[in-house]
């Protein structure tokens, strides 16, 4: 396995410029045609993915509820109260594992040769890194978004660093577990397969659902079963 690259600490964020991002490359391979609905509207993060991100950069030190709890309030004053609950579980979650204090965060990673960027949560002192979910975890393994978003990440640390890169880990912060992912020829093929599409969609052309779309809990799902055999732009 190769070693974990490592990161200066005077990392020098790199411009995004037209560079899609991994977020959107997710959104894609889940459904390109609800991207291509929602491509022009904004995206934001959401109340629990907002307390799961605060209580990462405590980890690995001790995590006190009512200081995570005012910093949530500080970043985003109308968050849900209810989600104070929700942050008193997550850190019952965490507290029951060792976790690696983060030497860096949020930090920037872009692949010019394939003209993606994306985002580093978290970055530990031996150079490993994580990005942060607001889901419960899998009984075992990784979501199928999240083996995307490490491989976008490896693919844009090979190409700044100059090393391969194995792997990352995925923290799904409510159940307190972090998994490592390795990333796989398959995750590489579908993170070029998806970019493909993603092109394909910026230059016009109407994309097709997954036979695994989650159709059932779309708002598009009509919308989307009246406009088979069309190009979208045509429909709109």
């Amino acid at each position: 396995m190769a070693s974990s690259p490592r990161f200066n600490r005077g990392i020098i964020l790199a411009e995004q410029g037209s560079h899609v991002t991994i977020s959107e490359l997710v959104r894609v391979h889940a459904c390109p045609v609800r991207f291509y609905y929602e491509k022009d509207e904004p995206v934001s993060e959401s109340d629990r993915y907002a307390v799961c991100k605060q209580i990462s950069y405590h980890l690995g030190r001790p995590l006190e509820a009512d200081t995570i709890w005012d910093e949530v309030l500080t970043v985003r004053p109308k968050t849900d109260p209810a989600l104070r609950e929700f942050l008193d579980i997550c850190i019952a979650s965490c507290t029951k594992h060792e976790w690696k204090v983060a030497a860096q965060t949020d930090v920037t990673v872009v692949s010019k040769k394939h003209g993606i960027a994306g985002m580093i949560d978290r970055v530990a002192e031996d150079g490993t890194f994580s990005i942060v979910r607001a889901a419960g975890a899998l009984p075992f393994g990784t979501y199928a978004a999240d083996r995307l978003r490490i491989a976008g990440i490896a693919f844009c640390l090979e190409e700044m660093t100059g090393e391969e890169v194995a792997g990352g880990h995925v923290e799904y912060i409510p159940d307190g577990i972090s998994r490592y992912h390795t990333v796989q020829p398959r995750d590489r093929r579908q993170l070029l397969t998806t970019l493909h599409k993603l092109r394909a969609i910026h230059r016009g052309e109407a994309p097709t659902h997954p036979l695994n779309a989650p159709c059932h809990r779309c708002k598009y799902r009509e919308r989307c079963e009246e406009s088979g055999g069309h190009r979208l732009s045509e429909l709109l």
